[in-house]
């Protein structure tokens, strides 16, 4: 039959006519392009460009920035916001403030500015034999310096202060006006020397006085007190020192607080009324009762400067040396120390000995 003759082109299935077509397509050189990165992902880039920012990173990673992500190809930058921990600039201390700062220029070497004290605040008062110890001491803005006769228990090794001589005073004293202290130096009269005759007692001030001082300190009370008149009608300050008397402690049997029975703070009452009208500028009140101090220093007119004798005193005065812990013996009662230097420096020069031992010695 002719129908059947005529054959028809078989017809290929759409699968296959897909491929055909995808083949064609392959063959031409035409540059796709690529797609674009899909929601997900930019959120999941955002996410982990937050957790980075969030923490400390030694190195900058790529983050991607949201506004190349809108049909236009990804591009990896640098997030330059965090600079590497390499190149970061040390950070600034700030030096830390000063404590206690005090306004030297308030310190005057005069006995006027001490007996102004009084009422006002409580003066200071430490003791030095020296120019560095001077330096350091008036820096700290103390009132007044103490060449004291305690050079002798504490720098020249006696057992008490009777061996110290006017020379070594004056040796000391002259040390300690070396250090150019801003404030008012006081010296000690050693041993024996207020009891000698007024001419040698004149004569050892007048030394003191050509060799730094600018006021002397007198240890006694109503026995003195003449002595004492006289001393300050010819142009040399004084300071008194009642209570607990260091150069008379061979007679008292040691040391021990005064005050206690009503016979010895009458005793004490007698001194320091007759130190006041002898023309003293202050008075050291010196291991005495603290109830005794305390109505003494409302009674006199000159500030009453305490040493063992209570924070009711109209000042307070120290043996530097004991506040730093440099004394190596055991220390009164009233002080409590501040540093302890004496092992600190113990500690140094200990090192310093075994560094040096352990150093090689070249052999010859």
């Amino acid at each position: 039959m002719p129908d059947d003759k005529k054959v028809k082109p078989a017809e290929v299935p759409v699968t296959e006519r897909q491929k055909e077509e995808t083949s064609s397509e392959v063959k031409k050189p035409v540059r796709r392009k690529k797609k674009p990165v899909t929601d997900s992902k930019v959120k999941d880039k955002k996410v982990v460009s937050k957790k980075i920012e969030t923490k400390v990173i030694a190195e900058p990673e790529p983050i991607v920035k949201a506004e190349l992500l809108e049909g236009k190809p990804v591009e990896k930058t640098v997030n330059h916001t965090v600079p590497p921990v390499s190149n970061r600039p040390p950070p600034i201390r700030e030096q830390a403030p000063r404590r206690f700062r005090i306004d030297l220029s308030e310190i005057k070497p005069s006995i006027k500015h001490i007996t102004g004290l009084k009422g006002k605040r409580s003066i200071v008062g430490l003791t030095a034999y020296d120019a560095i110890m001077a330096k350091l001491i008036s820096k700290a803005g103390v009132d007044f310096i103490l060449v004291g006769d305690s050079v002798g228990t504490t720098l020249l090794g006696y057992d008490t202060t009777i061996p110290v001589t006017i020379d070594d005073m004056v040796h000391h004293t002259a040390a300690v006006r070396r250090g150019l202290p801003g404030c008012l130096v006081v010296a000690d009269l050693p041993f024996g020397e207020a009891s000698l005759s007024f001419d040698r007692l004149l004569d050892s001030s007048r030394r003191l006085m050509q060799n730094g001082a600018d006021a002397v300190k007198i240890e006694g009370g109503k026995d003195v007190a003449d002595d004492i008149e006289k001393l300050v009608a010819t142009g040399i300050p004084v300071m008194g020192h009642i209570g607990l008397l260091p150069q008379t402690v061979k007679a008292i049997g040691g040391y021990r607080k005064f005050g206690a029975s009503r016979e010895e703070a009458d005793s004490l009452y007698t001194d320091a009324i007759s130190l006041e009208e002898a023309g003293c500028f202050a008075v050291i009140a010196e291991m005495m009762d603290e109830r005794i101090a305390a109505q003494l220093s409302t009674q006199i007119l000159p500030p009453l400067i305490g040493i063992g004798s209570g924070d009711k005193c109209d000042g307070q005065i120290l043996v530097t040396h004991d506040l730093l812990g440099l004394t190596p013996s055991p220390l009164p009662s009233f002080v409590k120390p501040c540093a302890t230097l004496g092992l600190d420096g113990l500690n140094a020069l200990t090192n310093y000995v075994q560094k040096t031992r352990s150093n090689p010695i070249a052999k010859k």
